[in-house]
């Protein structure tokens, strides 16, 4: 069944949001989860995020937790067995407390879960409750991209390397602490950097640019003939809009997007600053924007109380040069819309392109008989590569859209001119 993205309008409370913030230690120590169990802990800790540390348990509807991760089956075993993996593995963490020392502790992902009536119960421990719920050092997870990975290596390095999108560097890696970010760590099999590169790095590196809104390279520094360290360079992907990853309406219900359209917000940008900052930052700078009564341009001044954090006790008087500096990045700001909307525009063409596309390859496909459609399938399995593809199409079948160039290209080969007459 071909995933969909999570509708957040049917949900309630924390569910609703479409990022969760997990802490960097949390990511560090979580490598050996499978891929369902990966996204499993991103849901749990989403709904829990609010009230990590004011309450000792939480709940979540089952069948909500099962749409959250993209699990379709009614099979409540293998949820179970995720649940029951979560409170055997054990979270790791060795950073720097408030005070610059070294912390060290261990925990258990999950102290206990339980499933009863329809509702799932779950509890962390106090220790780890607090590092999760730490607000100073987090990724942005988003959970609808979570959900189209089908590896759990992929999403593992997409975890690991999204919160230095910023930075554009995740830094160098001793490979021994790479592969225990991975989960491979004490598998002799992955001690060979050449085992460890072909199936996992490069497979991995793979899935995220082409399933994320990241991309990443990986760049590697030897010890003489050995490989010693790895870093992945980042930079966010431009094909981001192609993917359709956020329709927004799940943001658009909330209050604080309306107050932003409120005040001349366009609504890209609206999205924009909720997913960025979260919604309690934004409602507090139009909490100081309407505060401050008679700006000329509202719009130009959030952007800016945003960006540098003001604050009622120290909000600055505007000076001629920061007027001037404004008006300037206003005129490039309007220049990169302009530039935004004919890409959505080409983006758009292509959507439709791809639409009429899949929708002949349904069409060719279901003229074929039974015994044909079967060969048909095997033979264009046999043809493909990529490792992801291979697996998006034994997964999907005809309705891969990852595989849509390929699937063109076949039925050009078996129907010629098949898809002459298509019209975007």
């Amino acid at each position: 069944m071909q995933q969909q993205d999570i509708q957040h309008d049917r949900l309630t409370g924390a569910l609703r949001r479409q990022s969760v913030k997990k802490n960097v230690a949390a990511i560090h120590v979580s490598g050996k989860l499978t891929l369902l169990q990966r996204k499993l802990s991103n849901v749990l800790l989403l709904n829990a995020y609010d009230a990590l540390i004011s309450k000792p348990k939480h709940q979540i509807d089952a069948q909500t937790l099962c749409l959250m991760v993209g699990y379709n089956s009614n099979d409540m075993a293998t949820l179970k067995q995720s649940l029951r993996s979560l409170a055997e593995t054990t979270a790791e963490w060795d950073m720097l407390d408030e005070d610059g020392r070294q912390e060290w502790g261990v925990s258990s992902l999950l102290s206990y879960a339980k499933l009863k009536g329809g509702v799932c119960e779950y509890a962390y421990s106090p220790a780890l409750a607090e590092k999760l719920h730490d607000p100073k050092v987090f990724a942005l997870i988003n959970l609808n991209i979570q959900r189209r990975f089908t590896s759990g290596h992929a999403l593992a390095l997409y975890e690991n390397c999204y919160r230095f999108v910023r930075t554009g560097s995740t830094g160098w890696w001793p490979i021994d602490l790479f592969r225990r970010l991975m989960g491979v760590d004490g598998s002799a099999y992955y001690e060979s950097f050449k085992h460890l590169n072909a199936k996992v790095i490069k497979p991995a590196v793979s899935e995220v640019n082409k399933t994320s809104n990241i991309l990443v390279e990986p760049e590697l520094r030897k010890m003489g003939r050995q490989v010693s360290e790895i870093r992945f360079r980042i930079k966010e992907n431009p094909q981001l809009a192609m993917m359709n990853i956020d329709d927004g309406e799940g943001v658009r219900q909330g209050r604080v997007y309306a107050r932003l359209v409120e005040v001349g917000v366009s609504d890209r940008l609206a999205r924009q600053w909720i997913a960025e900052h979260g919604e309690d930052y934004v409602s507090q700078k139009l909490d100081y924007l309407k505060g401050r009564g008679g700006v000329e341009h509202p719009v130009r001044y959030l952007s800016a109380a945003l960006r540098d954090d003001y604050r009622a006790e120290e909000a600055p008087a505007p000076r001629p040069e920061v007027v001037e500096a404004m008006r300037q990045r206003r005129a490039a700001q309007s220049e990169a819309e302009a530039e935004a909307e004919a890409r959505c525009a080409m983006v758009s063409r292509e959507r439709r392109i791809r639409a009429a596309q899949m929708a002949r390859v349904r069409e060719l496909t279901a003229a074929r008989t039974p015994t044909q459609r079967d060969a048909d399938r095997r033979l264009f399995l046999a043809g493909l590569e990529d490792e992801v593809k291979r697996a998006e199409f034994a997964r999907l079948g005809w309705a891969a859209a990852l595989c849509v160039a390929e699937m063109v290209a076949f039925w050009e080969d078996m129907v010629p001119g098949a898809f002459d007459e298509l019209v975007a």
